[in-house]
């Protein structure tokens, strides 16, 4: 990984909220080297915005010449660009929905150091969102319901925060 990655890489993690007690650049990092594949119509959006946030990072760094070698959109991208997605649609900040939807996937306890038994299960959990292996209802996806209307595995990302949005409005979880 050459400088300019490793900074943006840095500014990636900058934008989780996690808890100040631990450290989690291992599930970062795992996070950051799986590319992150769309299937559901529509999902190449999640992508699209993940890819904003490259130009985003480029520009704040005056970097507008330079140009990253990631050679596709990552996961740990993925959850950063959709964190800002939910915030601005539910409210709250992005930092804090990011570390929400981390622990929504249950990789809260995946502090350093990661031995090989979490790294599988990081891996597990991770392949799950992307290949949509999940519950219908949600569960092991970013936005798990508790009274699902549809099945979540079919419905775009979007569909799925907006619907995971407003269950917690009616439950009276958000703020």
């Amino acid at each position: 990984m050459n400088k300019l990655d490793y900074n943006y890489y840095e500014w990636l993690i900058s934008q989780i909220r996690s808890p100040r007690k631990r450290t989690y650049k291992d599930l970062f990092s795992r996070m950051h080297n799986l590319e992150f594949v769309w299937f559901v119509p529509n999902d190449d959006n999640r992508m699209q915005d993940a890819l904003e946030l490259r130009e985003e990072f480029l520009y704040e760094n005056d970097g507008s010449s330079q140009r990253l070698s990631l050679k596709w959109v990552t996961f740990l991208e993925v959850l950063v660009a959709l964190s800002r997605r939910v915030a601005f649609t539910g409210g709250g900040d992005a930092e804090s929905w990011a570390w929400r939807l981390i622990k929504n996937l249950h990789l809260e306890k995946m502090s350093d150091p990661v031995t090989e038994t979490k790294a599988r299960r990081i891996d597990d959990t991770l392949y799950t969102l992307i290949w949509r292996t999940y519950s219908a209802s949600g569960r092991g996806g970013f936005f798990p319901l508790k009274f699902p209307t549809k099945d979540q595995t079919k419905l775009e990302i979007w569909d799925q925060m907006n619907a995971y949005i407003i269950e917690m409005e009616q439950l009276g979880l958000l703020k």
